[in-house]
């Protein structure tokens, strides 16, 4: 893989894992800006393909959302077909969001670093090479 380069390949137990971890902070990041119904929610999610979920999966989480007061809901006329039920962030919402939004850093950080790939280039791997190939910042590979 190239450094910087996502792959494509979201399928597996690992991506599944991390989706899960992270889906419920990026829903509440979504409704930040204002409401939003949930298949709205499921195409924004699926605009970023690691985060590509279902609506047997985002429904039950958004469900869960209300119960814990970190969303509201309201019922909206449709132009086309029944009413749609819009997501609206809670204070509590916006300060689990937030907390989050804190923490994230540190966490990826603190992976990264982990994985050898520490902010500000290089790191040794466990076997003491460097890990870090770049040589945009003038350091001979």
């Amino acid at each position: 893989m190239v450094p910087g380069q996502a792959r494509d390949d979201v399928t597996g137990k690992v991506p599944s894992q991390l989706r899960k971890g992270v889906l419920e902070y990026c829903v509440l990041a979504l409704l930040r800006d204002g409401p939003r119904y949930g298949v709205e929610i499921l195409e924004e999610l699926a605009a970023v393909s690691v985060m590509t979920t279902s609506q047997g999966t985002i429904y039950p989480l958004l469900s869960r959302l209300r119960r814990e007061e970190l969303v509201d809901t309201s019922l909206r006329e449709s132009p086309s077909g029944p009413p749609r039920r819009y997501y609206t962030l809670t204070a509590t919402g916006r300060a689990a969001l937030e907390e989050f939004t804190r923490s994230w850093p540190l966490f990826r950080d603190g992976v990264d670093h982990f994985l050898g790939a520490a902010p500000g280039g290089g790191g040794t791997a466990r076997d003491g090479h460097r890990t870090d190939h770049r040589t945009d910042q003038g350091d001979p590979a």
